[in-house]
């Protein structure tokens, strides 16, 4: 799963948003890494609910602009968790192989 997947994916998980406030979100999320674009923002909206992942949940006109607010679905929600255990997995891997690094690495403590 690309980064920005996942990131819509977690914006999604807590609440219904609405792209705008999954581009805030995932800014957030990221601490300002990864800023998403309307056109990237919506055709991966667009892609994640042909693959059932997320869904319209309802539709309103704001200034006479429609504004759809989108929703994680049951497997959306399972599909982000299995990518959570799958990062686990690699960060944990990762950290075995730095093990030699320990007061070098930032985080992983003295040796």
């Amino acid at each position: 799963m690309q980064e920005p997947t996942f990131l819509i994916l977690t914006a999604l998980a807590a609440q219904p948003l609405h792209g705008y406030g999954i581009v805030q979100s995932v800014i957030a999320l990221s601490e300002g890494e990864v800023k998403l674009r309307p056109g990237t923002l919506y055709g991966a909206l667009d892609r994640l609910a042909e693959q059932g992942l997320i869904e319209v949940e309802r539709e309103e006109a704001v200034e006479g602009r429609l504004r759809r607010y989108y929703r994680l679905t049951d497997g959306g929600a399972a599909a982000l968790a299995t990518e959570v255990q799958r990062l686990r997995r690699r960060a944990a891997a990762a950290e075995t192989q730095l093990k030699d690094r320990r007061g070098i690495v930032p985080g992983l403590g003295t040796a």
